[in-house]
């Protein structure tokens, strides 16, 4: 082979190999292309009003530049068309001109996170300046010598949004230098200006008392003042603030005045302040609403522009561009036009099931490995089962009537401790054979149990005593801790006051136990161990954002969960706490799987075990902790899974029920049929129509429904129904009774604990819990701290944080303030990918929320914090599919639309309410009421219910959800808000209904009254189509067919079956109605309402 032939083979295997390697590098992510398989919609936005809009004008007054849904534009001081400078899908705001003219900085999401960057004045040549990707930043504002930029940074803490910092940024530098330090993770500064001659930065700081997570805040008092920053000296001095507060400042060229942004009551006004004399006065008073109440990462109002002159002030006010006289006062509109065309991403949306004859259960709990390796033995649907490994199918183990729960083998694998609850007797803990023999109680004492544990040895428990909770009661909940007893339950003693999940060393001489609890937890768990005596407590491990810590049976080991992933370790001892988690690099830690798992657990010193929904998985470990070249301790052994395959049949009631001259209001578009019959079978709309056009068949159970109305129950998309507890279930959940009680039929929980809501869900719907329809999402796909957060930095993490909660059975994620836009964009692919719906929380961020739009998300939840919207936002919206779910109970920026209910109604004479929940939630939220005048509300949950109705009237379909505020109640008073925005009480009561069945993607059999459909409906007194609060007057629920009696919640119809007690209702409870001594009972007062 000739020489050059041989080095042209050489250059063709480089360049093959180099191609195979960009092969498999996946492509940079691009915000404005996210990924090959999107599909878009567009549109032509023609508009001459906008909404929330950043301006600037130019050094020599002759330009102004601004921003509109995420764009920027220009155009002459004197108005006219727009000229488009950036578009596309990144989001780019907040546009500011440098101070030779040349050049305009911005704030974009087009690599992801919120950065700064500069473009030349004609648009071209845009370069990021910074590149941060957690601490992002916005707000920038050139430096008078246009060296540098400062901005505002943002720092994500444990709640959401967080709090800001000032720095400054050289054009020169590749990072910045700080300027202020924040006080706290909660309290922000914003809204940076400085002075012409460079000495000065003004900005406004967040002083409110409290310094914590609050929806909305008092704008009476003080909630922002303005400092100055002095570049030389680094001193803060406050400038103004007072009742009102101030924000926004923007000093004037010449450095004498500063003009700011200032809340009198309901009215947002622009002021002046005189910095040499410290004289101020308003000069504007028709400001649209600000953002001070609420988050406010953008500002609190959108940036403005002093003229060159100093004459005039250039701002953003109801939708257009205002110039205003400083001396005269006087306010000029200064008119623009933009015609765009828009690109959005189609809305993904995915249909769900929702009533199957029989199902596989998900939810499996507490599963434990006989050492043997021949059986498993789990929680699932309320009780223990074993199942013979690897293709038995799963038995009960005991016939109990209560809850049984966290089953644990004994050393030789024969038998079986375990934990039980029962709503009147309480809890226990029990040991039984394997085969179901031998029953024995033998913790008798009332209370509270969990995690029984066998030693080694055979002859000694230990188990975890737990404090009381707002489910269970608190009744015989005192000497809470860790115990140990004799194998028979006597002798019991504490050995320690705080942690969970006991179990004995190998020698059986300690007590293994986890602090900072598990999912949902603090921060930090570590894992300490303590003598039979409760003396010598030591900790072992310590791990940030674990989840679980569990040590081999030999002790030689740690299996851990970290953020969802699971790993192993050796167990190191050496006196000391050892930091652990994925990244240790003082010894070796692996990863067991590429998927999630939870349950995770040792049979012998030889294997570890875990699950992922319905699937069962393990892996060997190999000791080659003595072997200095062995690279691992696993086995090859990959195991695909054993599926546990726990079948039930879903709850299905008996016979027929006939409702006879009802007034119905089907949802079935306009459509209210005035004397009506429905009739029910099994839990199907069998038959629906005309009275007289229906024959009702001889077996139905009939109802004469003359002067009522029936209507579909009522979807709740947005609810909290008490799922954030992973312990035992209650045989009755307080919150499902009033939800049904207020006919709240289905209930979507966008927030919760995944292994607490898939079992609320598959209770109920194998019919062991009385509930409501329940949906969640799982654990949120969280982007601030916390030790359930979701860590996306790429598609593959995107896809599995979706595939740990769709194996638990979700249909829906919640996209939780995931900071950056390629983070929300790749959670977006993975779930187009594994069909789910995502409703994303833009967390009071405005900009967040129409991106999320342009992304195609299923819907917005939480209301938007800009109100009124204005014909860009209203184009925007109108041509994507994504709904809207605005939660004004609970309403960003302004009053809580539930404090008018409170203040309005004496809540705690409810008698509905009364009966089915615990009376400290009432006392609590509704007897010392917040008084406000109703120009607060008008300026609250109000106005944000009006832009609530004018998307309504584009097309956008509004859901209801009521955030669990006051269970059941709450979603009237959703309705009832909804309605005060404008809607028709048809169109408020199709967004309680149909609306969100659409949402869920369940509308094909719930959510209107049609013939297949489930039977899921309510009977009212009175016609909500007249009144709309007589949606209140619910006589009767029912649900898959199933009839309630909402005085009671007895089930009726072909049924007699009464309702238990709560703890609340139990004798001797203080938890309950006022008690009335004479007649030695709990007694509801007179009501003296409706709500």
């Amino acid at each position: 082979m000739s020489k050059n032939l041989f080095l042209l083979l050489l250059l063709s295997i480089s360049i093959q190999i180099n191609a195979q390697k960009k092969q498999e590098e996946p492509a940079k992510w691009d915000v404005n292309n996210p990924h090959k398989d999107w599909k878009y919609n567009s549109f032509k936005l023609n508009t001459n009003e906008g909404t929330w809009m950043n301006l600037d004008v130019s050094p020599d007054g002759q330009t102004i530049v601004f921003d509109l849904l995420g764009d920027i534009y220009k155009m002459p001081i004197t108005g006219g068309k727009a000229t488009i400078l950036r578009a596309g899908m990144a989001y780019e705001v907040q546009p500011k001109f440098s101070p030779n003219g040349k050049y305009i900085s911005f704030t974009s999401d087009a690599e992801g996170g919120d950065n700064i960057w500069v473009m030349t004045a004609d648009g071209k040549d845009a370069k990021s300046i910074t590149k941060e990707s957690f601490t992002l930043l916005n707000n920038a504002v050139w430096t008078p010598d246009g060296m540098s930029l400062v901005a505002r940074k943002h720092f994500t803490s444990e709640r959401s949004l967080g709090a800001g910092e000032m720095w400054q940024y050289p054009l020169s530098g590749a990072a910045g230098l700080q300027l202020t330090k924040r006080k706290n993770d909660q309290q922000d500064v914003n809204d940076p200006s400085i002075s012409s001659d460079g000495k000065h930065l003004y900005y406004a700081e967040d002083v409110y008392p409290g310094g914590f997570f609050q929806y909305n805040k008092d704008p009476n008092n003080q909630i922002y003042a303005i400092n100055q920053y002095n570049f030389e000296t680094g001193e803060i001095t406050r400038i103004t603030g007072g009742p009102g507060g101030a924000a926004r400042p923007v000093i004037s060229k010449d450095g004498k005045f500063l003009a700011f942004v200032k809340r009198i009551r309901t009215k947002s006004v622009l002021y002046v302040h005189e910095l040499e004399t410290g004289k101020e006065w308003p000069i504007y008073d028709n400001l649209s609403k600000d953002q001070s109440e609420a988050w406010a990462i953008f500002g609190v109002y959108p940036y403005f522009s002093w003229t060159p002159d100093d004459k005039d002030i250039l701002i953003w006010a109801q939708g257009k561009i205002n110039k205003i006289n400083i001396e005269s006062r006087q306010i000029t509109n200064i008119p623009f036009e933009v015609n765009q065309e828009i690109k959005l991403a189609k809305t993904h949306h995915v249909k769900r099931t929702v009533f199957e004859e029989e199902f596989t259960s998900k939810m499996i709990k507490d599963v434990q490995t006989s050492a043997d390796e021949k059986t498993m033995i789990f929680t699932s649907l309320g009780h223990i089962y074993s199942k013979e490994l690897p293709d038995g199918t799963p038995k009960r183990i005991t016939t109990l009537t209560d809850f049984e729960a966290e089953p644990s083998f004994s050393a030789d694998g024969k038998s079986i401790l375990f934990v039980t609850w029962n709503d009147e007797n309480l809890g226990a803990i029990y040991s039984i054979n394997l085969d179901g023999s031998g029953l024995e109680k033998i913790i008798k004492e009332k209370g509270i149990y969990r995690t029984p544990a066998y030693n080694n040895r055979g002859s000694k428990i230990t188990y975890l005593k737990e404090s009381g909770n707002g489910d269970q009661g608190f009744d015989y909940t005192k000497k809470t801790g860790i115990y140990i007893a004799d194998v028979d339950g006597s002798n019991a003693k504490m050995v320690s006051e705080n942690g969970e999940f006991p179990a004995f060393s190998a020698d059986d001489k300690r007590i293994f136990f986890q602090t900072g609890g598990s999912f949902f937890g603090g921060l930090t768990k570590n894992l300490k161990s303590i003598d039979l005596n409760g003396k010598d407590e030591r900790s072992h491990f310590s791990s940030k954002l674990a989840n679980r810590l569990v040590p081999s049976k030999d002790n030689k080991w740690i299996a851990f969960i970290h953020l969802h992933k699971l790993f192993v370790a050796p167990f190191v001892l050496n006196g000391s706490e050892i930091n652990v988690d994925q990244n240790t690099k003082s010894f070796n830690v692996e990863s067991l799987s590429k998927n999630a798992g939870i349950n995770l657990h040792w049979a012998n010193s030889n294997k570890v075990f875990w699950t992922l929904g319905d699937a069962y998985f393990s892996k060997s470990i190999i000791d080659n902790t003595t072997d200095p070249f062995a690279k691992t301790n696993l086995a090859a052994d990959d195991s695909a899974g054993i599926k546990i395959n726990l079948k039930s049949k879903s709850d299905v009631p008996e016979g027929r029920i006939a409702f006879k001259n009802a007034r119905i209001i089907t949802m079935n578009g306009n459509e209210i049929i005035e004397d009506g019959t429905i009739i029910i079978n099994r839990n199907k709309i069998e038959k629906i129509g005309e009275t007289s056009a229906i024959t009702i068949p001889s077996d139905a159970k009939v109802y004469d429904m003359n002067g009522k109305t029936i209507m579909p129950g009522m979807v709740d998309v947005h609810a909290h129904v008490g799922a954030f507890r992973n312990g035992l279930s209650t045989q009755k959940h307080w919150q499902f009774y009033a939800n049904l009680a207020f006919g709240v039929t289905t209930s979507h929980d966008p927030s919760v604990n995944t292994a607490a809501a898939f079992t609320l869900e598959e209770l109920q719907r194998s019919g062991q819990l009385v509930g409501p329809r329940m949906f969640s999402t799982g654990f949120i796909l969280y982007g601030a701290e916390g030790d359930f957060k979701a860590v996306v930095n790429n598609l593959d993490d995107a896809r599995f944080a979706i595939a740990r909660t769709k194996a638990f059975g979700a249909k829906s994620i919640k996209s939780y303030n995931q900071p950056r836009r390629e983070q929300r964009q790749q959670i977006m692919q993975a779930a187009r990918e594994l069909g789910v719906n995502v409703v994303p929380e833009g967390g009071s961020s405005f900009y967040a929320n129409m991106s999320m739009i342009f992304d195609g998300h299923t819907g917005i939840e939480h209301n938007i914090p800009v109100n009124p919207v204005y014909k860009d936002v209203l184009s925007l919206w109108k041509n994507s599919k994504t709904g809207y779910t605005p939660t004004l109970i609970v309403n960003y920026g302004g009053m809580n639309g539930e404090f008018e209910w409170y203040q309005k109604s004496n809540v705690w004479e409810n008698k509905t309410l009364l009966k089915y929940t615990p009376r400290y939630v009432i006392d609590t939220r509704a007897r010392h009421r917040t008084m406000v005048p109703e120009e607060e509300y008008k300026n609250g949950h109000v106005l944000t219910s009006e832009t609530v109705t004018a998307l309504a009237n584009e097309g956008v379909k509004v859901n209801l959800g009521a955030h669990g505020q006051l269970q059941g109640l709450g979603a009237h008073w959703e309705l009832w808000m909804l309605q005060q925005g404008g809607m028709s009480n048809h169109e408020a009561l199709k967004a309680a209904t149909i609306n969100g069945a659409n949402y869920l993607g369940t509308a094909d059999e719930i959510g209107s009254l049609e013939k297949g459909k489930l039977a899921d409906l309510i009977i009212m007194d009175k016609n909500p189509l007249e009144d709309i609060q007589n949606s209140n007057s619910i006589i009767y629920t029912m649900v898959n067919g199933r009839l309630y009696d909402i005085d009671t919640m007895n089930e009726i119809g072909n049924y007699d079956t009464k309702r238990s007690k709560f703890y609340f209702e139990m004798d001797g409870s203080n938890q309950g109605v006022p008690f009335n001594a004479n007649t030695n009972s709990f007694t509801t007062p007179t009501c003296s309402c409706h709500n």
